[in-house]
């Protein structure tokens, strides 16, 4: 059980801290500075370089998630709600990189700046969307037991 909780928490922190970090760091610095024939192919690159360690994240948060509700049994309300949340961010995920990200690549990939900007903002509202349940859940494994 251990070493399950290690790679749960190993995956939920490199998942939601690289939205975290995408969302309120990385997208709002470029487009303060950078002009969106640069901007916009910096994000691109960087969101395909985490995409690979979201998969991997998810992977893991899955798998050890899965593992430990085995384990217990009958789990606790705290943890179905943290299931249940989690697979919701997993399939906006998989919605923002098979759709809107690949409208982004494709844009970039064109130098197609207004679709490229319109699959951004798409991909910054899920984005939003996934970090707030993400943080939500956070609290609730970190807070359900004590409730």
């Amino acid at each position: 059980m251990l070493i399950a909780k290690l790679f749960h928490i190993l995956g939920f922190t490199v998942w939601i801290g690289g939205m975290f970090f995408a969302h309120h760091a990385l997208r709002p610095s470029a487009a303060s500075i950078l002009q969106p024939p640069q901007r916009l192919p910096l994000l691109a690159a960087a969101m395909a370089r985490f995409f690979m360690w979201a998969w991997i994240a998810i992977a893991l948060i899955m798998a050890s998630g899965l593992y430990m509700m085995a384990l217990l049994g009958r789990p606790a309300l705290f943890v179905t709600l943290m299931f249940v949340i989690g697979v919701v961010m997993m399939l906006i995920f998989a919605h923002l990189f098979f759709a809107p990200n690949r409208r982004l690549q494709r844009a970039v990939t064109a130098q197609d700046w207004p679709a490229a900007g319109a699959a951004m903002a798409h991909i910054r509202t899920l984005v939003h969307v996934n970090l707030m349940l993400g943080l939500i859940t956070i609290v609730i494994g970190t807070l359900g037991p004590l409730v």
